[in-house]
């Protein structure tokens, strides 16, 4: 008997060396029909529920966004660096699922059971480099996850304006904001299966909708392809692509859902790989028919002409944004979770009702910041480059400084890239890389250019960069008079008409004519 009970624990400790983490298998014995159902629809975990779940939470709004970026960059840049950050984005998500898998196996030989507890990246960096790294990932990923939600909020809100005007977006915040809240109900990433594999169909149909629709539609007359005309507007363009390839700040979460997390290491670069098969010909293609006029219009909607299938991409996006709106803020809601003692409670009524308050920050915030585009770059420069890049790297090369570390690492870098030094040497590369250019040149651009939008639309702006209103007609000129009348400046963003002349609008800062001046917003 002794004998077979130590195979047992011999067996038990393999398993959690080698990353199995048993506790998380699923036991499908004695299933009824019904609870098959729920089971294939509500509770995934496999590598494909992983991949869609990658896949979705990556694409998302910045799809209608990089045509923009384009416009900024030039068509050359454009790709090159897509390909380029994505890369990037893959190798330090594939960090963090190592140093995921580092800590839960630690964790596991320590006996320690997460059955009813989710893994967080915070959690990661306390277990293997203690508290300060602890606070310093909690803040950056919180904030992250926070201003990720409020560019989720803000495209609902973009979008639906282009099917519906007779709301303004900043209305049709409020009301995307209430539903967005309902994504309280969503226990965790276990739950997301239907929902990330729908979201990827609707992105994958807008995607081509934007490539086909550009085509067809041809080059504008007169189109111009200036980009890159100016530095400010080039680092802007680069640090939106920089946030495009971030997305990997939920990929802890996404792990410990995972039925066997080990399995996960190349699933954010094969997810990378698909969405660029999106990303690259719709954003070549709006830009190649439209050129500079992208310059005004961040959202890629604006620009093609309103048809059924534009109406379709806009409806599928919206709920594709709902979705990603949950995706970044779960990790939100596991963290005030634990904070106020619910996060084990069994009850869902109760954990919802107690995520509520992450809701209101995001809803105030997408009403104060509605600038939808440059917000992005502006996240990726100061909040992606350190949440998803710079600590990942860095946290890789401490962890695993000592030789006896790096030879009791459960899973060393691949042989193919050298080993610890060929990852040691990429590390370097990019925390020097995504310090200097993306943050230091990124931050200095993009917050050039979101003080500039706020200098020019205002904070809490009623309807940010929407079409201007009818020119009113000329007041009768008086029996005794032999000037014309001044005609009224109709002023949307606060009700009320003043009698003044209408400034004429001067070239920008960025050297194009604002369309959309604030007094119309």
């Amino acid at each position: 008997m002794a004998s077979a009970s130590n195979g047992i624990e011999d067996k038990v400790a393999e398993d959690v060396i080698i990353g199995r983490y048993i506790e998380m298998e699923r036991d499908d014995e004695e299933k009824t029909v019904k609870s098959k159902l729920s089971s294939f629809l509500w509770h995934g975990g496999s590598t494909y529920d992983a991949w869609f779940s990658c896949a979705s939470n990556q694409v998302a709004q910045v799809l209608l966004t990089l045509p923009y970026s384009f416009s900024q960059l030039g068509m050359v840049s454009g790709i090159l660096l897509q390909v380029f950050y994505g890369l990037l984005g893959s190798w330090t998500a594939y960090l963090i699922s190592v140093l995921y898998v580092e800590y839960r196996a630690r964790k596991e030989r320590e006996k320690v059971d997460f059955r009813n507890h989710v893994i967080q990246w915070f959690e990661v960096l306390d277990g293997l480099l203690g508290k300060h790294w602890r606070n310093v990932g909690l803040a950056f990923n919180c904030t992250f996850l926070l201003f990720g939600s409020v560019i989720q909020l803000i495209a609902c809100a973009s979008n639906i304006y282009y099917i519906n005007d007779n709301l303004d977006k900043r209305t049709w915040t409020y009301i995307f904001g209430a539903c967005c809240a309902t994504t309280v109900f969503i226990p965790s990433f276990h739950n997301y299966r239907v929902w990330s594999f729908l979201g990827l169909v609707m992105t994958t149909y807008t995607a081509w909708y934007l490539t086909v629709a550009s085509l067809i539609n041809g080059q504008i007359e007169g189109v111009k392809h200036s980009g890159p005309a100016k530095l400010v507007l080039y680092f802007t363009g680069a640090t939106n692509i920089l946030y495009t390839f971030g997305g990997h700040a939920v990929t802890v979460e996404i792990m410990h859902a995972m039925w066997k997390p080990q399995k996960f290491k190349a699933i954010y670069l094969l997810a990378t790989a698909y969405v660029m098969t999106l990303t690259l010909p719709s954003a070549a293609s709006v830009y190649w028919a439209f050129g500079d006029e992208l310059l005004n219009h961040s959202n890629a909607f604006a620009l093609l002409p309103k048809t059924p299938f534009r109406d379709a991409a806009v409806i599928l996006m919206l709920i594709h944004q709902f979705i990603t709106f949950g995706f970044a803020c779960t990790p939100l809601y596991f963290v005030w979770e634990k904070l106020v003692g619910l996060h084990d409670c069994p009850s869902l009524c109760k954990r919802a009702a107690a995520r509520l308050p992450v809701v209101v920050p995001i809803w105030f915030l997408a009403i104060i910041f509605p600038f939808f585009g440059p917000i992005n770059s502006a996240v990726g420069a100061l909040l992606v480059s350190f949440t998803v890049y710079i600590i990942p790297a860095l946290a890789h090369m401490i962890t695993f400084r000592g030789a006896a570390a790096r030879e009791n690492a459960v899973e060393p870098p691949p042989k193919i890239l050298g080993r610890w030094i060929g990852a040691y040497t990429i590390n370097i590369f990019i925390v020097v890389w995504v310090l200097v250019v993306g943050f230091g040149f990124g931050g200095w651009a993009s917050m050039t250019n979101f003080v500039h939008q706020i200098d020019t639309f205002g904070l809490f702006t009623k309807c940010y960069q929407c079409p201007l209103p009818p020119s009113p007609p000329p007041l009768p000129l008086p029996a005794n008079s032999t000037s014309p009348a001044t005609p009224p400046v109709y002023n949307t963003a606060n009700n009320f008409t003043v009698f003044s002349p209408s400034p004429s609008p001067s070239p920008s800062y960025f050297g194009h004519r604002h369309r959309h001046h604030r007094h119309h917003n």
